[in-house]
């Protein structure tokens, strides 16, 4: 759902005439943090099934990433929309760390996606996700709102990943109508550090 959102925030931006100027002086604290964490997440993601060692671990591993990543949203929380994003992924952070690392997705909810899905789930594949119980902890804050037609990509996500989305949507709207580099496109001086322009 994170990249749907970058997608229609950049699809947005473009129909509200902004520029992507403003992205070529932005600089973010630990900025080569994000990039590493989603490479991790992916090979674990894809490596999990079939490796007994590293299924044990991913639980851990999820959590350390999703740990690493809140930090690196709070050191940067200055810039717009960075504590809607922040909020969100702590929602699922604490969903994921209640439920020994596994992010809950509700059965009825994922009744939308290829039925091979389910069958995966309960046979404790796709790792990174477990089956929503009536032992499941917050369960409210799992993969419960599922997404389907009209919309072109049919999936499930969280509340934590709809307020992260809105984060993110504010971020680059800003970036690409709203910042000074973006109205005048005088890229030689201003920098964009920090939420600040200096």
């Amino acid at each position: 759902m994170v990249f749907d959102g970058i997608i229609i925030s950049f699809i947005v931006g473009i129909l509200r005439k902004g520029n992507l100027r403003a992205f070529s002086q932005l600089k973010l604290k630990w900025g080569w943090v994000f990039p590493l964490l989603l490479i991790v997440q992916l090979a674990v993601f894809m490596l999990q099934n079939d490796s007994e060692f590293l299924g044990k671990l991913s639980g851990s591993i999820y959590i350390i990433v999703y740990i690493i990543g809140l930090l690196f949203l709070f050191l940067n929380r200055s810039n717009p929309g960075f504590i809607l994003i922040f909020v969100g992924v702590f929602l699922n952070f604490i969903v994921m760390v209640l439920n020994g690392g596994r992010m809950p997705v509700s059965v009825e909810a994922a009744a939308v996606l290829d039925p091979g899905y389910i069958e995966a789930l309960k046979e404790s594949l796709y790792a990174k996700h477990a089956m929503l119980t009536s032992t499941t902890h917050l369960g409210f804050l799992g993969d419960v709102i599922p997404i389907s037609d009209p919309y072109p990509r049919t999936q499930i996500i969280s509340i934590g990943d709809i307020i992260m989305n809105i984060g993110i949507f504010f971020f680059i709207q800003y970036l690409m109508v709203k910042h000074p580099l973006a109205k005048n496109g005088d890229v030689a001086s201003l920098s964009f550090k920090g939420g600040e322009e200096r």
